[in-house]
């Protein structure tokens, strides 16, 4: 009698539903290792940034200790305040300075052919890393419109589906793809990062509500 097959290759699956919201929240430390990152290639806080799935606002907090101004939406009521919007829905919003989103799976290259539309600086999703492969989404997508930047995470982005925690564990990898508009992206080329072991130093104990993380630093980031 066999076991369950526990193998990477099962465990990297996350296959949601076609109507499933893909609840999985983002934690904030992932976001602000983005934020640190467009520092460093030169961009300056302040603008105004949109998440278009912003859940339950995992995101928008750390997006809004670096913006002057989020604009927060998603298109379901998580209960938080945030207006509910269809991104995909009727024609483009006002342009941004940036948008920056976990967007559900099934979803991403619609979000991020919008975000392109509307966003005057860049835009940046956090997604499965396996979300590079495939030759369709290079046709499409790729291979039209390369990315700057890959920003693989060398250590591993928890998410859990319907709750943020600091524990837990997952075999999934996640990665940033950031696009720039055209203007800045002179080169065409995409460049590859790693994001170094961060979790500890950009985690605090107030991004969760329930579960306080041994690791938090409580000192927060200064831009």
């Amino acid at each position: 009698m066999t076991g369950p097959n526990r193998s990477t290759a099962v465990m990297q699956r996350r296959v949601e539903p076609h109507d499933s919201l893909d609840d999985f929240p983002t934690p904030p430390w992932a976001t602000r290792a983005l934020l640190e990152f467009l520092v460093q290639q030169g961009f300056t806080a302040g603008g105004v940034a949109r998440e278009p799935a912003a859940n339950r606002g995992h995101m928008v907090r750390p997006l809004s200790e670096f913006f002057d101004r989020v604009e927060a939406s998603d298109v379901h009521d998580y209960g938080v305040g945030y207006p509910v919007q269809d991104y995909l829905f009727g024609p483009d919003p006002d342009a941004v300075d940036w948008t920056i989103t976990n967007p559900p799976f099934r979803l991403a290259e619609a979000f991020i052919a919008r975000a392109l539309r509307t966003s005057r600086e860049g835009c940046a999703v956090i997604v499965r890393s396996a979300f590079l492969e495939g030759i369709g989404r290079h046709d499409r997508l790729f291979s039209v419109r390369p990315p700057a930047f890959v920003l693989q995470f060398s250590e591993r982005v928890v998410m859990h589906k319907g709750r943020l925690s600091a524990k837990g564990s997952t075999a999934t990898s996640y990665c940033w793809i950031v696009w720039l508009h055209e203007d800045q992206h002179l080169s065409g080329t995409t460049e590859l990062f790693w994001v170094p072991p961060c979790r500890a130093r950009l985690e605090r104990s107030e991004d969760y509500p329930e579960n306080t993380p041994t690791e938090a630093h409580e000192e927060g980031l200064q831009w």
